[in-house]
């Protein structure tokens, strides 16, 4: 580290121990002449040394390590964004993603979703979960809410449900496509582990994604174009966009807009008489992560 970066970094720690509440971690308010946490409070919290826990606030410490700064960041209880930030300041790069499974979206990221009135969206985790959607994205595609929480995976559907393989225009396309997407979002989220068991029982279950999975293909899912046949309204063609969720590297949204004004009549039809099951259980799958 240089000494800027290690004097950036003590500052940055200075002001996040003083926007800290001491009554809030059970130590007197009394008697203090600077607000915030003491030095060795914090200290305390990470257990380390007091001593070096000063220096590294005055800019005289040696660079931590990434343990240590983990450690200090849950003492000041620092928000995932203030983490990064103090990773970046300490190393010049972010911290090492730690997957944690998703329990589930905030009411303002469904009022989001429900916004696309004719355009189905969805937000998945990075084993393909489907966590969230609206409801053209439960009449185009599949009425998640009548599924158990664990077989709202799109690698399951579509793999393992022969409705939803037969509606694809082009299921070995999106098959492959999905499968190489499917494999750097468990990766840059830091879940190939927790995808595992998913993995194995698709491979059990599916000689066809056995075989993608031993490709290594890697995709990026970005934009594209979706073709699908449904039962009553015929070829519907949609476009899609891919979203990053701020702040969670585990999650992603997913608009398909109706690639033409036909296509948008289309859904409009589907969604006339359409009532989704209710939007009760959305929590993640615990094999699919």
């Amino acid at each position: 580290m240089s000494e800027s970066s290690v004097q950036r970094l003590g500052a940055y720690l200075k002001d996040c121990r003083a926007r800290l509440d001491p009554a809030n971690f059970g130590y007197s308010s009394a008697r203090r002449r600077t607000p915030g946490l003491r030095r060795e409070e914090v200290a305390q919290r990470a257990s380390i040394s007091p001593t070096w826990y000063t220096w590294l606030e005055q800019g005289r410490g040696g660079a931590p390590s990434a343990e240590v700064l983990n450690r200090i960041a849950a003492s000041l209880l620092m928000t995932e964004p203030e983490r990064e930030h103090l990773f970046l300041l300490a190393f010049g790069h972010p911290p090492e993603v730690v997957y944690r499974v998703p329990e589930g979206v905030t009411p303002r990221l469904q009022r989001l979703l429900d916004t696309f009135e004719y355009s189905p969206a969805i937000i998945r985790t990075a084993g393909w979960d489907v966590l969230a959607w609206n409801r053209a994205a439960a009449a185009v595609f599949t009425d998640y809410g009548r599924l158990p929480a664990g077989q709202r995976n799109i690698l399951r559907l579509m793999f393992c449900n022969p409705a939803a393989r037969a509606r694809q225009d082009d299921w070995t396309g999106m098959a492959r496509f999905l499968v190489g997407t499917f494999r750097a979002d468990a990766l840059r989220a830091g879940a190939t582990s927790q995808v595992g068991q998913l993995v194995d029982e698709l491979c059990s279950q599916s000689t066809e994604f056995a075989a993608l999975w031993r490709d290594n293909d890697v995709r990026i899912h970005g934009e594209g174009t979706k073709r699908l046949h449904h039962d009553s309204q015929g070829l519907i063609e949609l476009e899609y966009s891919g979203f990053a969720v701020d702040g969670r590297p585990d999650l992603g949204m997913i608009v398909y807009n109706p690639a033409t004004p036909a296509d948008v009549e289309r859904i409009r039809a589907l969604l006339k008489d359409f009532q989704p099951a209710p939007v009760a259980d959305v929590a993640s799958s615990t094999t699919g992560a």
